[in-house]
């Protein structure tokens, strides 16, 4: 079974409120026939349009292949949050890497919130790119160690956008009875992730990049020339760049093994009016302290857009709406009865220590994945990265894959069944409040 086509239909978007609102592009003709490129990017999400676009404006011929729509993966269906950082906080960093090591990822993840702005008004790309994003803490616990962290990124990195907010600070913004107190970042952001990816492919279009829509790639020869091989086409070029994150399939082995795909589930309530304050009276998203993360923040049309759950087979639950209804009631219990007009969910990829693979797993072949639910940033910056390591500075490109990237024990095959187990206990702790 093909997570490509397992929950989807050939060549659509997924019916979501991102989808509905978005600004469409029109569909691009599939591969048919041979051609040649010096680059040619495999996977038109946030990594690969990044990729393609930085080549593109350094003069490289650039072939992007998308085997459905650019952006229907996660890069057009996440919670659209904007963070700081890396996916682990800078204490785990420090003690994983040590501290120049994480200060050096710290820059990295600032490149990458700045990177996002800068193409935004580049491009000019109507995402409703907003500040801040809010960490909550579910007792007095989880809200010491968030305030502990904002101290730590005032004194330790000098970030001046994070400040720790008290529980009458925090309800005042966020009045749910679920909550203790919070850490607010405001040089963290939100956006309309969707309008990011098609603003991105508009841009690279216009660079020149030759995008093939429902194109997908059935085998890749390494060699000095690689040779892409489609349905109905082949691509010769210099390099390659792999950006399938959880997409990816059978097309590297020594990737598959490191990277693992799981699926996450939003959803959009009607619109609240008036009883939207009673969600959040600031334009901010939120993520809660919780193993697997609630997330949320409302829309531009004034809905709640709720996302949530995890599962980790190829399909997605029967019913994506009952999935989300129960943690969001928990948490706002007033929206019991509202209606719930989107859910849709959407595969991502995770790694064994929740950052990005990044490779060179052939000498010309070059691949960003795994980016663990901190995404929307760390993917549109690794498209770059690997832009520059193939014009030849592999400064950002040395840093990020540095990284540790053990394998999943058992490998491709076994790596699912052994997640489920851990992530059940991992949950088993979120409902017991350990």
């Amino acid at each position: 079974m093909n997570l490509l086509y397992s929950n989807d239909k050939m060549g659509q978007y997924p019916e979501s409120w991102y989808a509905a609102t978005s600004k469409p592009l029109d569909p691009l003709a599939a591969l048919k026939g041979e051609t040649r490129a010096d680059v040619c990017v495999v996977g038109g999400g946030f990594t690969g349009l990044s990729a393609a676009l930085h080549l593109a404006e350094a003069g490289f011929d650039v072939v992007l292949l998308e085997a459905q729509r650019v952006g229907f993966g996660a890069s057009g269906r996440n919670g659209g949050q904007l963070g700081s950082g890396q996916r682990r906080d800078q204490e785990e960093l420090e003690a994983m890497l040590g501290q120049d090591a994480a200060h050096r990822l710290w820059d990295l993840g600032e490149e990458a919130k700045q990177l996002v702005r800068d193409l935004v008004a580049k491009h000019g790309i109507d995402c409703d790119l907003k500040p801040g994003v809010a960490w909550t803490g579910f007792g007095k616990r989880d809200t010491t160690h968030l305030h502990h962290y904002a101290e730590k990124l005032q004194r330790d990195y000098g970030y001046d956008q994070v400040s720790a907010l008290s529980p009458q600070e925090w309800s005042e913004i966020c009045p749910s009875p679920a909550y203790d107190g919070a850490m607010l970042d405001m040089g963290a952001g939100h956006l309309h992730p969707l309008n990011f990816a098609l603003g991105l492919a508009r841009a690279a279009i216009n660079a020149g990049v030759r995008i093939y829509e429902q194109t997908p790639v059935q085998h890749v020869e390494q060699g000095t020339k690689p040779v892409l091989t489609t349905e109905h086409g082949k691509v010769t070029c210099n390099h390659v760049i792999l950006a399938c994150n959880g997409y990816l399939g059978g097309l590297n082995r020594d990737v598959a093994k490191r990277v693992m795909p799981i699926n996450n589930f939003v959803a959009a309530t009607e619109p609240l009016g008036a009883e939207g304050a009673k969600v959040l009276t600031r334009d901010i998203a939120v993520c809660d302290s919780k193993f697997v993360v609630n997330y949320y923040r409302m829309s531009a049309d004034g809905r709640l857009l709720f996302g949530g759950g995890e599962s980790y087979g190829y399909r997605f639950p029967r019913d994506i709406t009952a999935l989300l209804h129960k943690p969001m009631t928990e948490i706002y219990p007033h929206l019991k009865d509202v209606r719930i007009d989107y859910a849709w969910g959407g595969t991502l990829a995770i790694t064994m220590k929740r950052l990005p693979f990044v490779a060179r797993v052939a000498p010309n072949i070059l691949n960003a994945s795994g980016y663990s639910g901190h995404g929307l940033g760390t993917a549109t910056h690794c498209g770059m990265v690997m832009a520059k390591a193939i014009q030849g500075d592999a400064e950002g490109f040395d840093t990020m894959s540095a990284l540790p990237a053990p394998g999943f024990p058992g490998g491709p095959a076994f790596r699912s069944p052994l997640l489920v187990l851990a992530m059940s206990w991992f949950a088993l702790r979120d409902r017991l409040g350990l």
